[in-house]
């Protein structure tokens, strides 16, 4: 038994939240990932109003679509390991309202962006600084019972699960574990399946994306060189059985007849791993 979402950016942003939970049940999907990401359109959702909140959670029950996870990609601008103080300043503030924001609509998984800076060349001091407001941010999500799950990400700070288990291993909280994205891991090392490996007993859930070398997203499955038969049989036996369909919507394409295609292809990866 598995549980398989899709990411809110496979489907138009411009609709609304109905037609998004009721297209990804359509599809065949058994939640939706939500976003928020560094735009401030994406960051204005840590503000919404109560009713807002209440829209969401009520479109969720009534679709039966579950909103098991966040995506908190807003660190990327407002990084925790920033040279600048304002900077962190404002990525606590994202991480406390996002927090907040899942406890709300029943989120208990909060994908966590595995990078010290983005925008800003990393060093050992920016890591150091990651390494200290991580501290913090952990106490934070803890309060709420919110679990962060680091991302494996495209850049060499965090792009593989071993190197996440650096954190891991010195926090010691089971509310910090492992959300890695498998196409950007194949995309590092040899051999997926062994860095995963590393991670077993911290591994909350996966990203499904597909990748190739020097490609990191907008690419639909089949496109990319991911074995995904490969990683979901090392996951599914490590007892992982949440996972997201990562991929992005393409303008002018028929979104729904993709987020099918998705499906589709996603589970025949499925019976084959547990073949």
């Amino acid at each position: 038994m598995y549980k398989l979402s899709v990411y809110e950016k496979a489907m138009p942003g411009h609709i609304g939240w109905k037609e998004k939970l009721n297209a990804a049940k359509e599809a065949g999907y058994d939640g939706v990932e939500l976003s928020v990401d560094e735009s401030d359109e994406r960051l204005s959702r840590l503000d919404w109003s109560a009713a807002q909140r209440l829209d969401l959670l009520r479109a969720s029950r009534e679709t039966g679509v579950r909103l098991p996870s966040l995506c908190l990609s807003g660190h990327r601008r407002y990084p925790l390991g920033s040279r600048d103080p304002e900077t962190v300043r404002r990525g606590m503030a994202i991480l406390e309202k996002a927090v907040r924001l899942a406890g709300d609509l029943g989120i208990r998984l909060i994908q966590l962006a595995g990078y010290d800076v983005y925008y800003e060349p990393s060093a050992p001091d920016t890591a150091a600084r990651f390494a200290e407001n991580l501290h913090h941010a952990v106490a934070l999500a803890a309060a709420y019972g919110v679990t962060l799950g680091f991302e494996t990400m495209e850049t060499p700070f965090m792009n593989t699960t071993a190197k996440a288990m650096t954190h891991i291993r010195r926090e010691k909280s089971p509310y910090l574990q492992i959300y890695p994205d498998i196409g950007n891991i194949t995309n590092a090392v040899p051999d997926a399946v062994r860095d995963l490996q590393s991670g077993r007993g911290h591994i909350a859930a996966a990203h499904l994306k597909e990748t190739r070398p020097g490609v990191y997203r907008d690419l639909y499955y089949g496109e990319g060189e991911v074995n995904f038969s490969a990683v979901i049989r090392e996951l599914m036996r490590q007892g992982v059985r949440l996972y997201t369909a990562e991929f992005w919507y393409r303008e002018g394409t028929d979104w729904r007849r993709e987020l099918s295609r998705a499906r589709t292809f996603l589970q025949e990866r499925f019976t084959e791993a547990e073949a």
